[in-house]
């Protein structure tokens, strides 16, 4: 039985473990959207929320702790000047998680996990106007 035990193990040691989200935390601060499987977006998410309620302390403990754990110091200047100031009125729930379907590949669940109110607005490819034709160089 798996009682009290709540965390994932995901396959590695522990060692490899904290690597692994310590590595998906910093690449998602970084640019605020990271595509990944279920299960890794399911682990990486409360971290990342922890790093953003201690951006919103704004202390220089809070920034060495943050330093402890994130790999890049632009992407904990980064935390503590944008996206602590950001969250700052928000109580939690600075992430979501939005599931893709399966990888291609492997047939693994995918999703994005994004920061709350960075929506990207979705490309819109232009059509080419049939009808209307292009001047020729002369």
């Amino acid at each position: 039985m798996r009682h009290l035990v709540k965390k994932k193990k995901l396959g590695r040691n522990s060692a490899q473990r904290r690597a692994l989200l310590r590595s998906l935390v910093t690449s998602f601060l970084e640019k605020e959207r990271m595509r990944t499987t279920l299960a890794k977006a399911k682990a990486a998410k409360p971290l990342a929320e922890k790093m953003i309620t201690l951006a919103k302390k704004d202390t220089l403990h809070a920034k060495r702790q943050a330093l402890s754990y994130i790999y890049k110091k632009p992407v904990v200047k980064k935390l503590f000047e944008e996206l602590g100031p950001r969250f700052i009125e928000r109580p939690g729930g600075y992430t979501r998680i939005v599931k893709i379907g399966p990888r291609a590949g492997d047939g693994a669940e995918m999703a994005i996990l994004e920061l709350v109110g960075s929506e990207f607005e979705k490309k819109v490819k232009k059509k080419k106007e049939k009808g209307k034709a292009k001047p020729k160089a002369k």
